[in-house]
């Protein structure tokens, strides 16, 4: 019983997929058959018909009966065909053979594509057929018009093309000539080729316009223009060199000829119709002249410059050579007395070089300006210049020299002065010494103070040297000058430290009576004071005190310094 449930059910299954298939193949059907009869329902014809407004011969003629040909095609026995596709499709889906029917399906719609891209390229090509018409209806219509304006022009202004009148005649010539085989072309349906004329006459006459545009100015140029212009400069430089400026070595003459040489040329060319070569050469040309009238003209001016300046400079440098002479004999006085250090000489052997050279240089520039030989005004005035930078900076060297060697004796003088000074500290420092009320003056002190006096006396020796080594006098100076300031301190603080031991000891004796210890510490730091040690005294006596009053140091010695 359960075999025989689970046959129906099987069975009924399979029937309701089939059902269902079927119905899948039955939309597929009915969708092809509507795009079917939206292509039928189309107004191809009408679309086709518009060619109908061209002439229809040629080409056209020959796309129009292609295209009438494949929609004929289509509609008589490609559609009917499908339509029987559709039908057996239908009759295999009744019959429960689905892979049949899907395989007829894709063949009728692949068909339906091709025919769609068909009719898809056919329309195409109608519209670009139309639009090319069209496009080239209108640009001859603008051509036309160009074409004649170009003829007019070259006809009232033949003067300004010269023989090249002729071959922008021809040209003319030819283009009206294209011009007709576009006529012809649409006469006889050749819509494609006359679009590809028309591009090309459009280029040519664009071309030509521009180049008769431009012609009259260029032929202007190398005709009458420049000529005259390179003439011009011609004899402006034969007159510059009558007045005396120096302009061979600029070779101008030279290239003067060359570019009238290459105008003759370019002329040829030009009365050929050819401007290739003039467009090239005028900017060349016009280039080229401003830049000779700038070199003239800054000959001219340099010119100016070395015959306005070539005075002064000589002054200003007689100036210096007189001041430099001067300087040369003070120098050779000095040497009798004083000692010149390397880099002083050195320093004069340059001055005196440099100013040698300026010198020659000053000559070399004279002998060309008086002899009128081949050397520039330009390279002139760069010497002249470089000479006034010269100039200015041995002028400010030699100012340096000459405070170097005037140092000399200043420097000496200082020193003795120096000198002086501290003999007389040392003076003052012996005095001092002497009128202390101390038991005596410590030997290291003394030998110190000998120690200084002699290096004052290296310092004589030296000032009196021949000639004098200003170094070797600093260098003593300096040694002698640390030895005076070491003793003075030394004595100071001897002496400080002597006085406040006095006073220390005058102060602890109030407790001396008192304190048995502190009376034979103050013993010994008398002992030391008379034996002149001044500072292990002010030691001994300023510890015994301070055991005794503490802080007692301090305000002995703030007495001392309200007293003095």
């Amino acid at each position: 019983m359960a075999y025989i449930i689970g046959t129906i059910l099987v069975i009924i299954a399979l029937i309701i997929t089939g059902l269902i298939m079927r119905k899948r193949v039955y939309d597929v059907v009915d969708r092809l058959e509507g795009w079917k009869m939206e292509i039928m329902n189309r107004n191809i014809a009408s679309e086709l018909s518009r060619i109908k407004n061209l002439n229809l011969s040629g080409e056209t003629q020959e796309k129009f009966e292609a295209w009438k040909e494949r929609w004929e095609h289509i509609l008589t026995k490609e559609l009917p065909d499908i339509e029987e596709y559709l039908f057996d499709a239908e009759e295999a889906a009744d019959r429960y053979r689905f892979p049949g029917a899907r395989k007829t399906l894709r063949k009728v719609e692949q068909t339906l594509q091709s025919i769609e891209t068909n009719i898809e390229e056919m329309l195409e090509e109608l519209d670009l057929l139309m639009e090319s018409e069209e496009s080239s209806r209108k640009e001859i219509e603008r051509i036309e018009p160009d074409l004649k304006d170009l003829r007019k022009i070259l006809s009232q202004q033949r003067n300004q093309f010269g023989k090249a009148e002729l071959r922008f005649d021809v040209e003319l010539d030819e283009l009206e000539e294209e011009l007709h085989q576009y006529y012809e072309l649409v006469d006889s349906g050749d819509y494609s080729e006359a679009r590809k004329l028309v591009e090309e006459l459009k280029q040519k006459l664009s071309d030509l316009a521009t180049e008769m545009d431009e012609f009259p100015s260029i032929y202007q140029k190398c005709q009458h223009d420049l000529p005259e212009q390179l003439d011009e400069l011609f004899k402006g430089l034969k007159d510059m060199k009558e007045d005396g400026y120096r302009i061979e070595h600029l070779g101008f003459e030279k290239e003067v000829h060359h570019y009238q040489r290459r105008l003759v040329e370019c002329m040829e060319s030009l009365e050929k119709g050819d401007t290739s070569q003039a467009s090239a050469l005028i900017p060349e040309i016009e280039d080229r002249l401003v830049e000779m009238y700038q070199l003239l003209e800054k000959e001219a001016i340099a010119k100016n410059y070395v015959e306005t300046k070539i005075s002064p400079y000589q002054d200003a440098l007689n100036t210096l050579v007189n001041k430099f002479d001067a300087t040369k004999e003070d120098v050779e006085q000095l040497k009798q007395s004083y000692y010149f250090e390397d880099s002083d000489m050195e320093k004069y052997l340059s001055l005196d070089k440099s100013i040698s050279q300026l010198r020659k240089q000053l000559e070399d520039i004279t002998n060309s300006i008086e002899q009128d030989n081949t050397a520039a005004h330009s390279d002139l005035r760069s010497d002249l210049e470089y000479g006034f930078k010269e100039l200015d900076v041995l002028e400010e060297k030699h100012e340096e020299f000459k405070k170097r060697i005037q140092n000399l004796r200043k420097d000496e003088m200082e020193a003795k002065e120096k000198l002086t000074d501290m003999k007389n500290q040392l003076y003052q420092l012996n005095r001092r010494l002497n009128k202390s009320n101390i038991p005596g003056i410590p030997t290291f002190i003394w030998n110190k103070m000998d120690e200084a006096a002699s290096k004052n006396n290296r310092v004589i020796e030296a000032l009196e040297k021949q000639p004098l080594d200003m170094a070797e006098v600093q260098n003593a100076l300096l040694e002698a000058k640390t030895a005076v300031d070491d003793v003075t301190e030394q004595t100071e603080t001897m002496l400080d430290q002597a006085y406040l031991t006095e006073q220390v000891i005058q102060y602890a004796n109030r407790y001396r009576s008192q304190y048995p210890t502190l009376s034979s510490k103050l013993s010994e730091a008398e002992r030391l004071f008379r034996s002149y040690e001044y500072e292990l005294a002010l030691e001994h006596a300023a510890k015994a005190v301070e055991e005794v009053e503490p802080g007692a140091l301090k305000h002995i010695e703030s007495v001392q310094e309200a007293a003095n």
